[in-house]
């Protein structure tokens, strides 16, 4: 009975086919084929969701865009006006202190590195140091 079975086995044996496996890569830059390139770019640009930002110079007019110069610099003059005003009122940052400006504690003090000035923000917990070399 084995030497049937074992007759059997070897006459299946040699009609089995085996074939070699290999990789194709699709990306060109993978060594894929040249013409996936189009069909890849394409379905890359669909699945994309983000857009190139755009410059808001380029759609203003130059009345426009002289409007808002100009506004920005009325702004920055009025408040540098106001700071010159609250420097007057406090003294010179010269002289080391502790100042208050709001919700700002603005301490002063001389160093070896020169003169620093820290800057609290007293409702967030926010500090922030300037330090003017000698």
């Amino acid at each position: 009975m084995r030497a049937i079975l074992t007759l059997f086995i070897l006459m299946f044996c040699g009609v089995c086919f085996a074939q070699q496996f290999s990789y194709q890569a699709k990306n060109p830059a993978f060594g894929g084929d040249t013409f996936n390139y189009q069909w890849l770019q394409s379905s890359a640009t669909a699945q994309n969701g983000l857009t190139a930002r755009r410059n808001p110079n380029e759609e203003q007019t130059d009345l426009e865009r002289f409007g808002e110069t100009l506004n920005a610099q009325i702004l920055s003059q009025i408040s540098r006006n106001l700071l010159q005003q609250q420097i007057e009122g406090i003294g010179n940052f010269d002289e080391p202190g502790t100042f208050s400006f709001g919700n700002l504690a603005v301490e002063v003090f001389e160093s070896g590195e020169g003169l620093v000035i820290n800057i609290l923000d007293i409702l967030t917990g926010e500090t922030t140091q300037v330090v003017v070399p000698n």
